[in-house]
């Protein structure tokens, strides 16, 4: 019987065995390495969707992770992984009852419900003399590590991406080749994934964006990335979410062909810092006077936004294919948010809420930032004077109307609705609204 100690590597948002900083590690330091990934019943019964095909992703990653942990009797690891479902605490607690771990590794969480978290199994681990260890990943440049000369954070892009090169500069990336150590995994053999049905959700078919990204989207990115109808973004949101590619490889891989694709990995960074050093942005608004707006909050209203039915033409082709794929183009999430902040008046907390329960690609810094953006509340926002014209916006961005038709079939037929509100009566009633708002005295 094997004495020597389990050294578990707990995967989260790091799905893969390369270039995966804490189980690196944790191999280069360990000769028993197991993997193990919860199901965290906390998040699940959040999710109110039975069909929701980020948790499907999830399951399938897995289910491909323990194919390539056990490998062949020829060529395989003879490893696997362990999959847990329940309430992370409860698991570790029991766990550790057994008393044949020797130390718990994995990655940074920077997420207010993943920071309390670990800091409840870290504290579990210590009381028995377990070492738990968490490792940066997730990010290029984390938490303070790009920060203004006096150490506070920066709250202006432009100047933080100036810094975050030069540290990239200063800083060469340094890889952890995880796939190079895979002869430290345990030798052992775990029960079978539970099924998404035990779990209360469903599988079904759906086609999920490839991992890897041509040379040539990378090389055109500048000139196409605006225009949702030529295809022109990487769509690698969903795998930067949940790991299943490294951040720092991607980085790489860019840097021969675009910088406007390294600077929206910059954005990225910016946002979990700000996530880090802001936490109350997730609850409101960044600036605390855009609290004082009066919002109109017509569900009627929000329903129509939701379901692409503003007759608003761009609006509704970016609602449409958000419903239908989980994926929505950046520069359409920009329109869309606007419409329903300034045009409607409905609290961009509830777009926020609406996107976190659809988008494949949600990453709480990430959306959070770009709806305070949208509504004028967050950090480096654009003013509350500036109310997209989805009009002006379809003839820079959609101008032969290509994304629109292939999302709003029926847009030149007389089943597509009338504009659900004027855009001229909507941008003077959002600038009375913002603006009694913003320059209110209160006493």
């Amino acid at each position: 019987m094997n004495k020597q100690p389990i050294h578990y590597f707990w995967m989260r948002r790091d799905l893969r065995l390369f270039d995966n900083h804490g189980l690196y590690k944790a191999l280069k330091q360990f000769n028993r390495v197991r993997c193990v990934f919860i199901f965290d019943t906390n998040i699940l019964n959040t999710l109110p969707n039975p069909n929701d095909a980020r948790l499907q992703f999830i399951h399938q990653e897995i289910a491909q992770l323990k194919k390539n942990l056990r490998g062949d009797e020829q060529s395989g690891i003879g490893s696997d992984i362990e999959v847990w479902h329940g309430d992370p605490i409860f698991l570790w607690r029991e766990r550790l009852k057994k008393n044949d771990i020797g130390a718990l590794y994995c990655n940074h969480d920077y997420e207010e419900y993943g920071v309390g978290r670990d800091a409840q199994v870290k504290q579990l681990c210590e009381s028995v003399g377990v070492c738990f260890e968490t490792f940066k990943d997730l990010c290029v440049f984390e938490k303070n590590e790009v920060v203004k000369a006096d150490g506070t954070p920066y709250t202006v892009f432009t100047p933080y991406s100036r810094t975050w090169l030069a540290h990239l500069e200063q800083n060469p990336i340094q890889y952890y080749p995880s796939e190079n150590c895979l002869e430290n995994m345990d030798k052992f053999s775990a029960e079978a994934i539970p099924t998404l049905a035990l779990m209360g959700f469903n599988s079904f078919d759906f086609t999920y964006p490839d991992r890897r990204v041509s040379q040539k989207t990378l090389r055109d990115y500048q000139g196409k990335r605006n225009f949702p109808g030529m295809g022109g973004t990487s769509k690698l949101g969903i795998h930067f979410r949940f790991g299943t590619i490294s951040i720092r490889q991607e980085l790489t891989s860019a840097m021969p062909h675009s910088t406007i694709f390294i600077n929206e990995l910059i954005w990225r960074d910016f946002y979990q810092q700000i996530l880090w050093h802001f936490p109350h942005v997730k609850h409101g608004a960044f600036k605390p006077k855009y609290a004082r707006i009066e919002w109109k909050n017509d569900e009627e209203d929000f329903e129509k936004w939701k379901n692409g039915m503003t007759g608003y033409p761009i609006v509704d082709a970016g609602m449409r294919e958000l419903n239908k794929t989980g994926f929505m183009h950046n520069r359409v999430r920009m329109i869309v948010a606007s419409f329903l902040c300034k045009h409607l008046l409905v609290d961009w907390r509830w777009g926020e809420a609406y996107f976190a329960e659809k988008l494949l690609d949600f990453e709480l810094a990430s959306n959070n930032g770009g709806w305070q953006w949208a509504a004028g509340s967050g950090v480096d926002a654009a003013p509350y004077f500036r109310v997209f014209n989805p009009t002006l916006q379809t003839e820079k961005f959609d101008k032969h109307w290509d994304y629109i038709k292939q999302w709003v079939p029926e847009v030149l037929s007389s089943q597509y609705p009338p504009p659900m509100v004027d855009h001229a009566f909507a941008r003077k009633r959002c600038l009375e609204t913002y603006g009694a708002a913003l320059n209110s005295i209160i006493f």
